[in-house]
């Protein structure tokens, strides 16, 4: 029996990520030199065609790191002396926050976007998108934010709606995310999208003395990324799956990517909206995300996953304290519509 995963991550491959494998065997890309040519030339690439699918400009830098996880750590250390602010709204911005602490920097948290951000802070951390509860921030929201705090640096964690999410890059000085969920690949890549004035501003920190990292440190993964290398011996398999589907995601293109994707996530959320035991646990629409959804569905998520899981579809449980009343599904680009109507009959 063929399994469809609408977990939130890992999640469903890709479609044509079988057809890169067996390329991947037959041109021997793992073992690829890292300083050499070819190599170079798959990191030019994979870094213009990002930039063409989601319109980052040329002014800013990509990095590949490990995972998001290790983005946040980055960010961290790359862009604060001593305080960042952290907005909350599931465990993944706690995480941030958590994180950051154990750096030894002042950590200072509010559940609300819109709170009032001390004059301290140097760095605003917002998970746009946090998986565990299926909160969406808009993107408007974010940049009204930086609008009020030009000063200050934002940095967004935008694992869970890439490529949905569309970004104007000019209110963002950072941006991060990893290759699991939207781009239905294996885990084990993580790209970190950075702004001339994150980079100047770790400058600013080292010329103080302050511990940016090491040898993946902004400054170090910057100064490699100019000559389309990294500082390690990369995960060169996945930054070559990464560069076959944005080529395929910029045939069909972002649009048309966007519109599916509102499609998908209205047909599940009019279900459950109309579901006489089940609804959204985000109950406000304008904060619902479109890409990893969840429901509360009482003390019965085990019961209903189990029941999916027999005729093929495997959906994510609840995280942390919800496991057992949450359903989270994902609605990522490997899924189709076809797939949603169906498994929506077993519910």
């Amino acid at each position: 029996m063929k399994k469809i995963y609408f977990t939130v991550g890992p999640s469903q491959v890709y479609p044509t990520l079988f057809k890169y494998l067996y390329k991947i065997i037959k041109e021997d890309i793992p073992s690829l030199n890292h300083r050499g040519p070819d190599f170079k030339e798959l990191f030019k690439q994979t870094t213009n065609n990002l930039r063409m699918l989601l319109n980052i400009p040329d002014s800013y830098q990509i990095f590949f790191v490990s995972s998001a996880l290790e983005a946040m750590e980055r960010t961290i250390q790359g862009c604060v002396e001593k305080t960042s602010f952290h907005v909350i709204t599931g465990s993944f911005g706690k995480a941030w926050a958590n994180y950051a602490g154990q750096l030894g920097k002042n950590v200072l948290k509010s559940d609300l976007l819109y709170s009032k951000i001390p004059k301290k802070a140097e760095l605003i951390c917002i998970t746009q998108n946090d998986t565990s509860t299926g909160v969406w921030i808009p993107m408007k929201d974010i940049y009204n934010l930086k609008k009020k705090y030009p000063e200050k640096l934002i940095a967004i964690d935008i694992v869970s709606s890439i490529p949905y999410v569309d970004i104007d890059y000019k209110y963002i000085d950072v941006a991060f995310f990893s290759v699991q969920k939207g781009f239905g690949l294996p885990a084990g890549l993580g790209v970190i999208i950075v702004s001339p004035k994150a980079l100047e501003k770790t400058e600013k920190l080292i010329k103080k003395g302050v511990v940016v990292g090491s040898y993946h440190s902004l400054k170090n993964l910057s100064e490699k990324a100019k000559n389309f290398q990294t500082p390690e011996t990369p995960n060169v398999l996945n930054i070559y799956l990464l560069n076959q589907v944005i080529k395929d995601m910029l045939k069909i293109g972002l649009k048309k990517i966007r519109e599916d994707t509102d499609k998908k996530a209205k047909d599940l959320y009019e279900f459950f909206d109309n579901h006489k035991k089940y609804q959204p646990f985000i109950k406000n629409p304008r904060f619902r995300s479109p890409t990893t959804l969840v429901f509360d569905v009482g003390t019965e998520s085990e019961k209903l996953r189990k029941k999916l899981a027999k005729v093929g579809f495997i959906v994510g449980a609840g995280y942390g304290d919800n496991k057992l009343n949450h359903l989270r599904i994902a609605n990522f680009p490997s899924h189709t519509s076809k797939s949603i109507i169906q498994m929506l009959k077993y519910i």
